[in-house]
């Protein structure tokens, strides 16, 4: 068994390598100076991680496909106000999560408490695979743990960007992480 250090554990799958921040970065910038072709592929880049981000607000997926779009036309009215285009990946997260957020909420209005709880805590049959109880596990947690436990662990982002995304202080942020890490640790047992 191979053992890593601290350092190498920075180069995982969910950190962005600094070219392809950069190239964002020049996406970003050219998409606000009204280049289509730099919107368009700033669009392919990013759509697959929103719309992954936005399941996780317990949508089906063609609506966390719709909830993606409906992103996609506030990022880019919003896009020329983004002074600085280092910080694209914050802004569309938190796009995703005040959208994301208001679908929640219209859910809890239109749904009982007991209803909405019965709907979140669902499970699918019990499977061998480890994605299956990894998505069994998110699926288990509240919204705001969800979401936050995916900006972290999937999409790399840190407590500062998370509680910016989430509108909340640093130390709920690491909280939610904290909390998130716990229960997921709980739901997937030890064998995982």
């Amino acid at each position: 068994m191979t053992k890593f250090s601290p350092t190498h554990r920075k180069q995982s799958c969910v950190e962005q390598p600094a070219s392809a921040a950069l190239y964002d970065e020049w996406l970003v910038m050219m998409a606000r100076d009204g280049d289509r072709q730099a919107a368009v592929r700033l669009y392919q880049r990013w759509n697959p991680r929103l719309a992954r981000a936005a399941r996780r607000y317990g949508m089906e997926d063609e609506a966390a496909l719709d909830l993606a779009q409906e992103c996609w036309l506030a990022i880019f009215k919003g896009l020329s106000r983004l002074r600085d285009p280092s910080r694209f990946r914050s802004y569309a997260f938190a796009v995703l999560h005040r959208r994301g957020s208001e679908y929640v909420r219209k859910s809890l209005r239109e749904r009982s408490a007991m209803d909405c709880l019965a709907t979140n805590t669902e499970t699918k049959p019990e499977t061998q695979s480890e994605r299956a109880a990894i998505t069994q596990a998110f699926a288990s947690l509240t919204p705001d743990l969800r979401v936050a436990a995916h900006l972290h662990f999937v999409e790399g982002l840190t407590l500062r960007e998370i509680a910016q995304v989430q509108q909340i202080p640093e130390g709920t942020a690491k909280s939610r992480i904290f909390n998130a890490r716990r229960k997921l640790k709980d739901a997937l047992g030890p064998s995982t």
